[in-house]
């Protein structure tokens, strides 16, 4: 494992934002303090020729100006939406921010996306850990929350992503990456699910798991990703085990690069938008659990540890 540091350069505000890059097998990475952002990922295609294959912005003032894409970011308190921008937790009502038309979305109008973290080597240089403290009442959350997400490659030049989180206060945690793939020209898309957390008109679950079988959205077999997909799906088996199967694979027949996603998330959210040439692979549970008690669980209580991981590993074919 190759590590380097380097100040990248400065937001509005005149703080420093440094950049951290990871290199192994073949495989390197660079991870900004700014938002804990994946700022590229650079892999080869079946010609050997290495290219960045992530969406994002060559300096601070990129991510500053434009962060509604919430490109390479790491998203928090609560990923994705929570309706009307309000739950109940032990009978008090937490009113959020509505940053996403009726809703809370990706943890209001200043996530974790939008702060700088403190950054260090991970423990025997295998990575980089960023942490942070998000203070109670921060975006309307309960909670003082201590959090920490370590990004490391693995002997197979797989990145590897670890949250944690610890708080004072029972609170919600939903974190996950928000990297959009663009593996180069037309991508296939294959998702080991058979359910989908149907939604409103609003764009919030409700409530049913409804079967992709007959609809748009399914990808079980791997076909075009296409655009205009905005939908939670519900895992078959997530795991990280080594008889795990990838949660997804992403594949581009025109470079033949793949990357296959592995959890221990049980959603994964695929955002390909119309406007953007790339698809998010979110590894995450599932949209407004705060206020669908039927949904696994997203509450932290004091004495509990909230650990997540999720791992894209990056190959031809």
């Amino acid at each position: 494992m190759i590590t380097k540091v380097e100040e990248w350069g400065r937001l509005a505000s005149g703080a420093a934002v440094h950049r951290w890059t990871l290199e192994r097998a073949g495989t390197r990475v660079r991870v900004l303090t700014y938002g804990g952002i994946v700022q590229s990922v650079e892999v080869p295609d079946r010609d050997g020729a290495v290219a960045n294959v992530v969406l994002g912005f060559d300096s601070p003032e990129g991510y500053e100006a434009r962060p509604e894409p919430y490109f390479g970011a790491l998203v928090g308190r609560y990923a994705n939406r929570i309706a009307g921008g309000a739950f109940t937790l032990d009978g008090r009502t937490y009113r959020l921010a509505r940053n996403g038309g009726p809703h809370s979305l990706h943890g209001g109008e200043r996530g974790f996306d939008k702060h700088l973290w403190e950054a260090g080597e991970a423990e025997g240089g295998a990575g980089v850990r960023l942490s942070r403290v998000s203070p109670d009442g921060e975006e309307g959350f309960p909670g003082r929350l201590q959090v920490s997400a370590t990004y490391s490659l693995d002997e197979e030049g797989a990145l590897r992503i670890a949250y944690e989180a610890v708080t004072d206060a029972p609170t919600v945690v939903c974190l996950t990456n928000h990297t959009y793939w663009s593996l180069g020209g037309a991508q296939r898309l294959r998702i080991a699910a058979g359910r989908y957390t149907a939604l409103d008109a609003t764009g919030v679950p409700t409530g049913e798991l409804a079967p992709v079988e007959g609809t748009r959205l399914d990808f079980r077999a791997l076909r075009e990703a296409g655009t205009g997909v905005d939908h939670n799906f519900v895992l078959d088996a997530p795991g990280m085990g080594p008889d795990a199967r990838p949660a997804a694979e992403l594949y581009a027949p025109l470079t033949g690069r793949r990357v296959a996603v592995w959890t221990t998330e049980p959603g994964l959210q695929v955002y390909a938008p119309d406007h953007l040439d790339g698809v998010a692979l979110e590894t995450q549970h599932f949209p407004d659990s705060p206020n669908r008690p039927e949904f696994p669980g997203t509450v932290l209580r004091p004495g509990e540890v909230y650990t997540s991981e999720t791992r894209y590993g990056f190959g031809v074919a």
